[in-house]
């Protein structure tokens, strides 16, 4: 495993840091997208400039009006449209005032608000005896938050260097000690099959309590050279999850084993197969297909056909990136919405966007939605594929059995899509137009054991940030800059299904947010994410 001197160590002080993440090819700009600078490689996962309006952050080459310039997927050496790239590297029609502000820089919302005319948020002033950015905004800050953003950062004098990378091995130890769970769930049957359940949910709780948090940030320079053995984690995580689903069934059908489960514990024993499914395998599909390279896209899809959730990847890419934090984002809960009202609208809306999504990005492209390169076709035919080998397998009981972990895993993403942003809204600028996307809307968790089962999906506001970037490299932010939560994810996600409870530990929260980054919003209704109860 990766040990920390054997990786890249950061630049000295006055020395130019090597350039940012490695960018995706999956999910393309979105209109608001910061124009690069020359020392910084443009995050095809969408980073937007300085608040303000959109016509004044257009991405590079497009014009006035807001048409979208080709996804960097689909672009060459020369920055010109490459022919015959993946069609899910591309993006639908664009939403004005979408995009994702950078970490740094980011004045505070009621500061933008008090200096913005009408209709629009006014850039940040530069400070005193600071040299104004090319556009007139703050400039590019130093230290901590610059080398956070991790474009051509130089680490103030005096400074300590960043903390070595967490090696890969912090990542697949939680990860190999749940998967050992179900196996003794299917070979002792009874009580053994609350072990997975426990070990995903109360065991990782504990080891949070247990281990604390992580603050930490690695040197976001790192090359991509110094991730291969985290990257080989994730690649190798596939053919793992389909052995668990299919093994587990060939073994329940055969009916061997110290205990033959009854059909009671065989339902529990695929919820407990979904809870794995769900918590690391759509995990790690997320990770995935944010990347550039085709195979990792690839794994993606193959992921999240064996849970029958394909069509998740059109909708994260195309539509939550775009859209979150607003009412065109479906998978962003609003204030006051139960998980139990939240669950069948985004399980019947997500697949709608992700539709609209692509078949809009198909006729951009002058074809037709029943084009062979809608990916929709593929996630199709690979979930038949799964189907098929269950009904092989174990006949229409496997089926059930199937189905039975793919509801689950659903379940357990939708859950976390639920904490990920509840509440949190952009301003709305009028016109239809919203602010760009920041830090302050996703909620965050740095407690360190669910971080590493998680790869990182708690530091929630640098994945807006940074799409691109890879989970060992993912930064933490400070309080004052993103929303915590008091829990990690996966017991959060226990409150978020007892609606009293969670209002009790989120609306407080909730509200305190809102005093913070928006102390001149006094009616929310017009914000499109719900008014708040006058007490929590």
């Amino acid at each position: 495993m990766t040990r920390p001197d054997a990786l890249s160590s950061p630049p000295p002080p006055g020395a130019a840091a090597p350039g940012g993440a490695s960018a995706p090819g999956s999910s393309g700009p979105r209109e608001g997208a910061q124009v690069s600078r020359p020392s910084e490689p443009r995050d095809p996962g969408g980073r937007a400039g300085p608040s303000g309006p959109a016509e004044a952050s257009a991405p590079r080459g497009a014009p006035a009006g807001g048409g979208a310039p080709a996804p960097a997927g689909e672009r060459g050496a020369s920055g010109q449209p490459r022919a015959g790239d993946a069609p899910a590297a591309a993006h639908a029609a664009p939403c004005a005032g979408a995009g994702t502000a950078p970490p740094e820089g980011r004045p505070s919302a009621a500061a933008a608000a008090a200096a913005a005319p009408a209709g629009g948020t006014a850039p940040a002033p530069p400070a005193p005896g600071a040299a104004a950015g090319p556009d007139g905004t703050a400039p590019r800050p130093s230290g901590a938050a610059a080398s956070r953003d991790g474009a051509g950062a130089r680490a103030p004098a005096g400074t300590e260097a960043p903390p070595p990378l967490a090696g890969a091995l912090a990542f697949a130890l939680p990860l190999a000690l749940l998967l050992a769970s179900v196996p003794a769930a299917a070979l002792l049957g009874g009580w053994a099959l609350l072990l997975p359940p426990a070990m995903a949910w109360w065991a990782v709780g504990a080891a949070d309590a247990l281990f604390g948090r992580d603050t930490a940030n690695a040197d976001p320079n790192l090359p991509e050279a110094a991730l291969r053995r985290h990257r080989a984690l994730t690649l190798a995580w596939p053919p793992v999850q389909l052995l668990l689903i299919f093994g587990t069934l060939a073994w329940v059908a055969a009916g061997t084993g110290p205990a033959r489960l009854s059909a009671a514990e065989q339902l529990a024993l695929f919820f407990g197969v979904g809870v794995f499914t769900g918590t690391i395998g759509i995990t790690y599909a997320h990770e995935m297909m944010h990347q550039r390279p085709r195979v990792e896209r690839a794994l993606a899809d193959l992921l999240l056909a064996s849970v029958l959730y394909g069509h998740f990847r059109s909708e994260h890419l195309l539509v939550h990136h775009r859209h979150v934090a607003t009412p065109r984002d479906t998978v962003t809960a609003r204030y006051g919405e139960s998980f139990y009202r939240f669950f069948p609208r985004v399980l019947a809306g997500s697949l709608r966007s992700a539709l609209s999504a692509e078949a809009a990005r198909l006729r951009a492209a002058g074809r037709s939605p029943w084009h062979r390169r809608n990916p929709f076709w593929r996630y199709a035919a690979l979930q038949a594929s799964f189907l098929s080998a269950a009904l092989a397998l174990g006949g229409a009981w496997g089926v059930a059995l199937f189905a039975v972990q793919a509801a689950t895993a659903i379940w357990v993403l939708e859950l976390t899509n639920y904490v990920e942003h509840y509440g949190l809204t952009r301003r709305h600028l009028g016109g239809g137009r919203y602010e760009p996307a920041g830090p302050h809307h996703s909620w965050n968790s740095d407690h360190a054991a669910s971080n590493r089962l998680l790869i990182n999906l708690q530091r929630h506001s640098d994945h807006h940030v940074k799409p691109a970037r890879r989970f060992p490299l993912l930064q933490t932010y400070a309080r004052e800059e993103a929303p915590q939560l008091p829990l990690g994810y996966p017991l959060i996600a226990g409150a978020a299904m007892v609606p009293p409870l969670w209002r009790r530990i989120m609306h407080p929260r909730l509200k305190a947010w809102r005093r913070r980054h928006y102390p001149d919003i006094a009616d929310w209704s017009g914000q499109g994410g719900g008014d708040p109860p006058a007490t929590a």
